[in-house]
């Protein structure tokens, strides 16, 4: 097991052992015990009391955060000719088609979120395997294969994030930075856990929310009172 560097001693050391923390109290805890010289991403981890390999305990949906990730999202939009000025003008970093499918094709994935039309997914479907492991695939049900593009391409700037439960019961994602005020990040923490509840598979049984976990991109995870949220 490789040792704890002094900063990571001195984290772990803020973090009460077996103790649950109030969200927001690990809200402001997360900003603490965060060490690193660069702005450290705020992940949430919450794993939920279900069967993820049954396909009415599935567990997918978007969120928008009320504060954004923090994060510069870098948008690809594949669209028609009559669309791309359309995705330009909201802010799509990468416009186009056909020179992009081939882009893919020969392995190229700088991007975080695709988005694109009914019409065109035809296209992508050979290219399953490039972005689907990637999480990149365009789905109708996070609202990134619409013919409202412009809408799309602005939501996920300001913020809009889409989760899928793992094969573990595991849902991750990232809720902001540690320069944001802690009730940024307990704010943003928030709306995903209550969007999570609001999701909960009828066919799903006994306790939903087993725990959640805060941490940092270098740091300690943060134990939060599923309970209390």
């Amino acid at each position: 097991m490789a040792k704890l560097t002094k900063k990571q001693k001195e984290a772990a050391a803020k973090i009460e052992k077996g103790r649950l923390y109030s969200l927001k109290e690990g809200s402001a805890l997360i900003k603490q015990v965060a060490s690193a010289k660069f702005d450290e991403s705020v992940d949430i981890a919450v794993r939920l009391g279900v069967d993820p390999r049954k396909a009415n305990q599935m567990v997918r949906g978007v969120v928008t955060l009320p504060h954004g990730t923090g994060k510069d999202v870098r948008v690809l939009a594949l669209v028609t000719p009559d669309k791309e000025a359309e995705a330009v003008a909201a802010g799509a970093d990468y416009v186009g088609l056909d020179e992009y499918l081939q882009k893919i094709k020969d392995g190229w994935t700088d991007v975080d979120v695709i988005i694109t039309m009914p019409a065109v997914m035809g296209k992508l479907g050979p290219l399953g395997r490039i972005l689907g492991p990637r999480g990149l695939m365009p789905n109708p049900k996070t609202g990134t294969v619409t013919m409202d593009v412009a809408k799309a391409v602005q939501e996920v700037k300001a913020g809009k994030i889409d989760f899928k439960v793992d094969k573990t019961g595991i849902v991750h994602a990232g809720i902001g930075k540690v320069s944001f005020d802690a009730d940024k990040i307990q704010e943003n923490a928030a709306e995903l856990i209550q969007t999570l509840i609001k999701l909960k598979p009828t066919a799903a049984k006994g306790t939903y929310i087993k725990s959640i976990h805060i941490s940092s991109t270098m740091s300690p995870a943060i134990a939060l009172d599923p309970k209390a949220v």
